[in-house]
């Protein structure tokens, strides 16, 4: 059985307000689109009706593939699936509210047919987004892109096109806390941007709340970076010097001003500097040493409970 040349990976999480208006947007792209094409949606433990939904849907064209979860695995393991049951010689990624336009991924196409591995769409304008989102979404990715030493495109989310090899050498890598794109980008290959201007969502609210926000950048600076480990050099290097100033204010304190309480100062300073510090880097080595404790016990990033035309794809890297 001969592959297609398109696979579009969507995960799904609580998305029903939006699924008639998206069957519509693909399949009115999927007419024009020129290639051959499958359409694979991950339903990442859905509580709403998505999964009937897009079984439906499923029933009535065998080229929309459905993979179901057990449970909510989150956004980053349903990207996983989607790329571990696409078949296509070229796989996008992108998001099922219609913020990731399908009819950019014609020029993704344009971009691929002319030999790049990995295009990505960069955001060059956000619709829909508050002043807070905006600014703490730039500061990230440009933090993030200084301290991790791989180069991640700035401004630019999971919806990316993966060539055959990048898809199989993406599937090669299986750490558990999972940062696509920064996998993506560590991986290499020819690679490129296309840019859009990012729409607000069709329907609902966003699944990434503040909370979720910060486990994501989180994920992201620990897996690829061990800056935060170095903070305990930097940390003693300034309690040193920040201990030779108070010795030497204390020794000033002790000869020429006989007025001050003995000790009490440079007590509560020193004591207070130290706890700070110790109880900083204790958390930032909590945070690696759980990730190695969920890497150790090799337990599957996900687990399936229903397909619908859809089979784990068989290539191996």
């Amino acid at each position: 059985m001969s592959r297609p040349t398109l696979s579009l990976v969507l995960p799904i999480y609580n998305e029903e307000p939006v699924i008639p208006e998206l069957e519509r947007r693909l399949k009115e792209f999927l007419a024009e689109v020129g290639v051959s094409w499958e359409v694979v949606f991950v339903n990442d433990g859905s509580k709403d009706r998505s999964f009937e939904m897009l079984k439906a849907i499923c029933e009535q064209e065998p080229r929309f593939k459905l993979v179901g979860f057990a449970r909510n695995f989150g956004h980053q393991l349903a990207i996983t699936a989607g790329v571990d049951y696409a078949s296509g010689e070229a796989v996008v990624v992108m998001d099922a509210d219609l913020q990731d336009p399908p009819e950019v991924v014609s020029d993704m196409l344009a971009k691929w047919r002319d030999g790049f591995d990995v295009v990505y769409a960069v955001r060059a304008k956000r619709l829909d987004e508050g002043i807070f989102k905006r600014v703490t979404a730039a500061l990230f990715y440009r933090t993030l892109r200084a301290l991790v030493g791989v180069d991640i495109p700035l401004d630019a989310g999971d919806f990316r096109l993966m060539s055959r090899k990048v898809v199989l050498a993406l599937r090669a890598l299986k750490e558990t806390n999972r940062f696509v794109r920064g996998m993506v980008a560590w991986i290499g290959f020819k690679q490129t941007a296309v840019s859009y201007v990012r729409p607000g969502r069709f329907a609902g609210e966003t699944h990434y709340p503040l909370r979720k926000m910060l486990k994501f950048a989180a994920d992201g600076i620990i897996s690829f970076s061990t800056v935060p480990l170095k903070v305990a050099t930097w940390l003693g290097v300034f309690s040193g010097l920040m201990a030779v100033v108070v010795s030497g204010w204390s020794v000033y304190e002790r000869l020429f001003d006989k007025t001050t309480a003995q000790g009490w100062t440079t007590i509560m300073i020193a004591v207070c500097m130290a706890a700070s510090a110790q109880l900083l880097m204790t958390g930032i080595l909590g945070e690696y040493v759980g990730r190695i404790y969920d890497e150790v016990k090799r337990r599957p990033l996900y687990l399936v409970a229903d397909t619908v035309n859809a089979t784990r794809d068989s290539d191996e890297p």
